[in-house]
């Protein structure tokens, strides 16, 4: 074989040769994520994972997405992606072993809140069947209002496998850029006097409504939407383990090791769904923009529905932990935090935002129930 042979062939074996305009605006999105991520410090545990999921699957050849082919192994991520229906009810387990259930338990009214935030689900969904999806693909990018990324992967797997790239990107990039998506929209509806209320404490909650509040919930709910049993199901069993004081072994590897684990699995497959083939086409652009749309109203409708709950309530709540109401637990509830002290430096409201956070969580959940009854692929 004659040198300029070897040479040519060598050079169609690289990635060079089939790098375009598309890998490079991909490249150019991921190292925007790890610029959020590492130097922003926007939710790095998922940004970082997810932009480097992203950086290799748009460099050509690389093949961490592709399919086995003949004696040929799957790429990496592919065979990561297979775990998608076990993945989102483990971090919900993960998410109950971390959180404190007791703002929500001790302020019952914070439940109206995360309802409310659940508007922008229903109002995407709206949105996108006008759009020409049907109503399966609806659901899938309605439910990115949630703010659960696991929640929109659990539902897109089942409703709508095409579009689940798209939708995971969406779900956790937004959920990452929270502190910057929802400031401008709680400042345009609250004013200086409403971010300053300060709130009473919260009454102690004791052990057993601890323990007795996510075995309610689960009863209730699961009966409700069965169909959510994976993931509220997981999600209260984790808070048990914390709640019980007698599995804390089950309660930190749950909170930590396996939550690690499944943030680096799931972050890198996530990213490495976005190859420029697949992301760079006007259906995942109108998906995107309803996305930032779903967030936008969930976070509005958190905000309008404190305050419509102040002009009747003799304890004033602060709207600010309306906006937490979207989920994406507990960075939602950490910008109510932030705002608050923007406006008076000695104003609390991190426990407070929790209920909200906790109680938006839940109906993400109830809300995928409700598509599947709806629109299940039975």
């Amino acid at each position: 074989m004659e040198m300029g042979n070897v040479i040519e062939k060598f050079f169609l074996s690289t990635g060079f040769s089939a790098f375009a305009w598309g890998n490079l605006v991909m490249l150019l999105i991921s190292f925007a994520l790890f610029y959020l991520g590492i130097r922003k410090k926007f939710e790095p545990l998922l940004l970082v994972p997810i932009a480097f999921g992203m950086f290799l699957a748009n460099l050509p050849l690389s093949g961490i997405f592709s399919e086995p082919s003949g004696h040929a192994p799957g790429g990496l991520a592919w065979y990561f992606a297979l775990g998608f229906s076990i993945w989102p009810p483990l971090i919900f387990m993960g998410i109950g072993a971390m959180t404190d259930f007791g703002a929500l338990i001790a302020n019952p009214k914070s439940l109206l809140l995360g309802a409310a935030a659940q508007l922008g689900v229903f109002l995407t969904f709206a949105g996108a069947i006008l759009l020409g999806f049907n109503a399966q693909e609806a659901s899938s990018i309605g439910i990115i209002g949630g703010a659960s990324g696991p929640t929109a992967i659990y539902l897109t797997q089942l409703l709508a496998p095409g579009l689940l790239g798209p939708i995971a990107i969406a779900a956790y990039s937004y959920m990452a850029l929270i502190p910057i998506i929802q400031p401008p929209i709680i400042r345009l509806l609250t004013t200086e006097k409403d971010r300053r209320i300060r709130m009473e404490q919260l009454r102690p909650v004791t052990r057993t409504e601890k323990i007795v509040f996510p075995l309610l919930v689960s009863l209730v709910v699961i009966l409700l939407v069965p169909s959510v049993t994976p993931l509220i199901g997981m999600l209260m069993l984790g808070n048990v383990f914390r709640e019980c004081l007698v599995t804390e072994r089950l309660r930190e590897t749950a909170a930590n090791a396996l939550m690690n684990i499944l943030i680096i699995i799931l972050g890198v497959t996530v990213g490495a769904t976005a190859s420029a083939q697949k992301f760079l086409n006007l259906r995942t652009l109108a998906i995107l923009g309803l996305g930032v749309a779903a967030f936008a109203i969930g976070t509005a409708a958190g905000l309008v529905m404190a305050r419509v709950l102040n002009i009747f309530s003799r304890n004033q709540i602060n709207p600010l932990i309306g906006s937490a109401g979207v989920s994406a637990v507990p960075m939602a509830a950490r910008v109510s935090q932030m705002e608050g002290q923007k406006a008076d430096p000695n104003n609390f409201l991190l426990m407070h935002a929790m209920g909200p956070n906790v109680a938006g969580a839940i109906g993400a959940a109830v809300a995928a129930g409700v598509f599947l009854a709806l629109f299940g692929l039975n």
